[in-house]
């Protein structure tokens, strides 16, 4: 029997070459050598990186044989995700690798500003002496703001607790027993930065919570505020960072992270360079020889799961192996249900229901169950959210989650519901199908309104009191923004005029949050969602 040829475009550790044993021809090559790569890959099922190598429509087209590409790291900015799906190449990562990196790094930075390290170092190398000038503070009865209370979050407060500090957090998305269980008080963002004398972010970047602190939150912090972000660039907004620190509005800062990356490509970052009150770092978060030996360890495990036809868990784009081929189209639908429910909800539900109704209930259906829940936390967390953290992060956040079936459906041949209890009592509930030869994704159903409309990756959703006039409204409004509309419908929830009424608008691009809440208050909107669908 032949063996799969497993291809290192980059140097990975010893311990991730011997997961595959005798039962994998390994070749190696090197990543960044452009025509060696093409060649190497014609022959290879499987290809490993780190982030030197960039793998693109161009190495998917030179190899047959490709199955899939692991990177051994969290992001995967150096991977052509969907040029990889189109051709059905599965894409690996290790999302958790280096969560325990990541909270490390940003209690050092807090330290590491709070005593003006790196001042002291560059000082004493200077042949300088400057102890006076260089007094910090102690941490020891500080109130510390965890913006963003996920794993990595969470993983930092329990690192804090010891220095005997005042826990906050701020997150949406947060179970409220479980900050109490680390000590941790949960407010609204507002508070915090009033509150805090350490801001720590961790947040997941999205349209949402770029800029989330910017000249506004600074304008409420108390002076000796100081500020760290070792999760993603752009959710402090640097312009408002450099005219806090500068202004002495604040007393100091760490970053890890940049909207431009090194940041000396940015106007906007290169400003931060001249400030003595910030601590900067090259994007360590995962550069510890730990993080990257797990990340190493852990895709070349699914590399042979992929390689086998299983269930790969930390697959982020086409779900592998052990999934009934009437079920696997769902999977993509599910996840996309998911994110949606999310950005309708803002929350997260205490109770939630995934039905499936008709003819594929009668089959095994976890994976939708699954994929339904990397959809509903991909926008809430940090980290990658794949098919085995979902379940986890549900239980996490105390969600309870019971997948339902059904063989019978009324209007469609099959139809996934995700139905999701909130913290008030409110119910939220979407449903989809798949439809036609080409298997398209249908939005059937939002709020008990009845619908059959594409769900498209850019959405605009509004609820509002039916009467003349207002789709027009809004249609000039999206126009005179250039924003084109490739498809809409209006379900009203009575024959009568006045009724309430929600339309789901297929656009051609994706808009603001700030855009659609205008929209919205123009014309009396109950509510109004601008939704960005990926998969």
């Amino acid at each position: 029997m032949t063996r799969p040829v497993v291809l290192f475009a980059e140097e990975l550790s010893p311990a991730t070459i011997e997961v595959f044993g005798n039962d994998a021809d390994v070749r190696h090559v090197d990543g960044t050598d452009r025509a060696a790569l093409l060649s190497a890959v014609a022959e290879a099922d499987a290809i490993l990186v780190r982030s030197a190598t960039q793998v693109d429509a161009e190495v998917f087209a030179a190899s047959k044989t490709l199955k899939v590409v692991a990177r051994a790291g969290v992001g995967l900015d150096n991977v052509d995700v969907p040029s990889a799906t189109a051709a059905g190449v599965m894409v690996i990562n290790a999302p958790t690798s280096n969560i325990t990196s990541a909270a490390e790094l940003a209690v050092t930075l807090i330290l590491a500003s709070l005593r003006n390290l790196a001042r002291a170092d560059a000082s004493v190398k200077a042949a300088r002496w400057e102890r006076k000038q260089l007094t910090g503070v102690e941490l020891l009865g500080k109130t510390v703001g965890v913006v963003g209370f996920g794993r990595i979050g969470q993983l930092v407060a329990e690192r804090l607790r010891p220095f005997g500090v005042n826990l906050l957090a701020y997150d949406p998305y947060v179970n409220h027993a479980r900050a109490a269980e680390l000590g941790a008080r949960v407010v609204e963002l507002d508070e915090l930065m009033r509150e805090a004398d350490i801001v720590t972010v961790h947040m997941p970047k999205t349209p949402e919570t770029t800029g989330l602190i910017g000249a506004e939150q600074f304008a409420l912090a108390k002076p000796n505020l100081h500020i760290v972000n070792a999760a993603r660039g752009g959710l402090i907004d640097e312009d408002a960072l450099y005219e806090a620190l500068s202004s002495g509005r604040i007393a100091g800062a760490g970053l890890d992270v940049y909207t431009s990356e090194p940041p000396a490509t940015s106007d906007t970052a290169k400003r931060l360079l001249e400030l003595d009150n910030i601590t900067l770092t090259p994007h360590l978060g995962a550069s510890t020889a730990e993080a990257q030996e797990k990340a190493g360890i852990a895709v070349a495990r699914s590399v042979r799961l992929a390689l086998a036809g299983e269930l790969v868990p930390d697959a982020v784009n086409v779900a592998g192996g052990a999934i009934d081929d009437l079920v696997r189209p769902g999977v993509a639908l599910a996840d996309r249900l998911g994110q949606l429910f999310t950005a309708l909800a803002g929350e997260m539900p205490e109770l939630l229901d995934i039905e499936v109704h008709g003819e594929i209930g009668s089959r095994d259906v976890t994976a939708l169950k699954l994929s339904a829940l990397r959809g509903l936390f991909r926008s809430v967390v940090t980290e990658q959210v794949s098919y085995v953290n979902a379940p986890v992060l549900a239980e996490e956040r105390g969600i309870t989650v019971q997948l339902v079936t059904d063989e019978s459906a009324e209007r469609f041949r099959n139809v996934v519901t995700l139905r999701g209890t909130l913290r008030s009592g409110e119910v939220v509930s979407v449903s989809g199908t798949l439809s036609g030869v080409d298997q398209e994704h249908k939005l059937t159903e939002v709020a008990g309104h009845a619908l059959e409309v594409p769900l498209s990756d850019h959405l605009l959703i509004i609820r509002y009191q039916d009467g003349p006039g207002l789709i027009g409204q809004y249609g000039v409004r999206l126009g005179e923004a250039g924003v084109n509309i490739a498809g809409m419908q209006v379900s009203r929830a009575g024959n009568e005029r006045g009724a309430e009424a929600l339309v789901v608008l297929d656009l051609d691009e994706s808009v603001d949050r700030d855009f659609a809440e205008e929209l919205g208050a123009s014309i009396g909107a109950h509510s109004i969602h601008a939704v960005d669908l990926v998969y």
